[in-house]
């Protein structure tokens, strides 16, 4: 399949803070971060001829973001095309991908992806988890919780390979560590293996510390073809390469007799795609910086070996050899991840490609990796089912 991603590039990013934001209503996220990136690309509103909104989750609290109006009205970007995007936690990252498509198809010039997500404004019942159970498949999302499914893939791996408990923890210590250097984290407090391991446990083995916050935030991307940029005013960073993968369904993996609870297909699937559009052979030599969905500590360590930066049951040795540390070979989650940013669903995606852009124009103050060319973010959604892989560069 030919690679049309390679002509689109960003020339503007935004984000709010994210947090327990409720000074903000959905409106205000929006509007920050759009005038935000907008004012980071030099262009005005009426400028914009499509938008894409991500929210995954309209129906929890604020009732915002069923159809594209709740992008155009807070914006004032009537007569074009504004579309919702909602795929679980890949949703920002579909955004993306649908607005490049629409780029390299020519039915755009000037494109905007925003992602949003009010997730604090609900009482404690009303939450992802009761409405999951309530108003999603009748059999399968029975007892069904997050945490409680990546703790299979905590035990098994930690059976399968010798990951320790304290392997898992030093997860959620190196990224409440990068956390610190981000003002716009939802937690910015370093911690200890010990902290990790006394916080309330959640899903045995995961612990609360283990486990990211529900936030709110917003994050936004304009973008445009590569010919259109304008180097007198923008700093672009190309997109190389996009992968999104469906890989299961509601019933698979967990009643797959053949499923070891050791890896996610769908995100081997999306990377392989979106290394096939970038030339990527060996992901540890040619990307200098990743975003991966640590949403627990333990998809971090899976993730590394779903991308291939190391072998099957070496992903410990990463993490214990600090490898994926700011400073280290690989830097993982400089922004703090999902532990420290907190996971307001529908803006994580495009929050990631807002934090990888920003070090690739080398604009990321006293967490900024040095000498960044390249980089990556990952999500992974529903009970593992879909992924997303974009690979960025700020050479054309």
């Amino acid at each position: 399949m030919k690679n049309n991603k390679k002509n689109i590039a960003i020339i503007g990013v935004g984000s709010t803070p994210f947090g327990d934001l409720f000074q903000y209503s959905y409106d205000d996220l929006v509007r920050e971060a759009a005038s935000t990136a907008m004012k980071d690309a030099g262009i005005d509103p009426e400028e914009l001829q499509a938008a894409w909104l991500s929210t995954a989750f309209p129906e929890i609290g604020v009732f915002k973001g069923r159809s594209g109006m709740d992008l155009a009205e807070p914006l004032g970007i009537f007569g074009i095309p504004v579309t919702r995007v909602s795929n679980f936690c890949a949703s920002g990252a579909d955004a993306i991908r649908n607005a490049a498509n629409a780029l390299a198809a020519g039915e755009c010039d000037v494109a905007m992806a925003l992602g949003v997500e009010k997730l604090r404004d609900r009482s404690p019942q009303d939450s992802i988890v009761k409405m999951m159970v309530e108003l999603s498949h009748p059999f399968y999302q029975k007892g069904f919780t997050a945490a409680g499914t990546f703790a299979v893939y905590a035990n098994r791996m930690m059976h399968e390979y010798g990951v320790s408990r304290e392997d898992i923890a030093s997860v959620s210590v190196k990224n409440h560590f990068h956390g610190v250097m981000n003002d716009k984290a939802h937690y910015r407090t370093k911690c200890t293996i010990e902290q990790v391991l006394a916080s309330p446990m959640v899903a045995d083995p995961l612990t609360l510390m283990d486990s990211c916050p529900t936030t709110d935030g917003a994050a936004c991307v304009i973008m445009v073809r590569a010919e259109d940029v304008d180097n007198s005013k923008h700093k672009p960073v190309y997109i190389d390469g996009i992968g999104l993968s469906i890989s299961t369904g509601w019933d698979l993996p967990f009643f797959d007799s053949g499923h070891k609870f050791l890896s996610f297909q769908a995100t081997r699937d999306a990377a392989a795609m979106a290394y096939r559009q970038a030339g990527i052979t060996r992901p540890m030599e040619e990307i200098d910086l990743v975003e991966v969905h640590d949403c627990f500590s333990i998809v971090e360590l899976l993730t590394y070996e779903d991308l291939g930066f190391c072998r099957t049951g070496e992903a410990k040795d990463l993490i214990r050899g600090k490898v994926t540390q700011l400073g280290g070979e690989l830097p993982v989650n400089v922004s703090g991840g999902l532990l420290s940013c907190g996971h307001p669903v529908g803006a994580t995606g495009v929050r990631m490609v807002v934090e990888v852009a920003t070090h690739l124009r080398g604009q990321a103050g006293v967490r900024q990796v040095k000498d960044a060319k390249r980089g990556l973010t990952h999500n992974i959604g529903g009970p593992g089912a879909i992924a997303s892989v974009i690979i960025l560069n700020n050479e054309n």
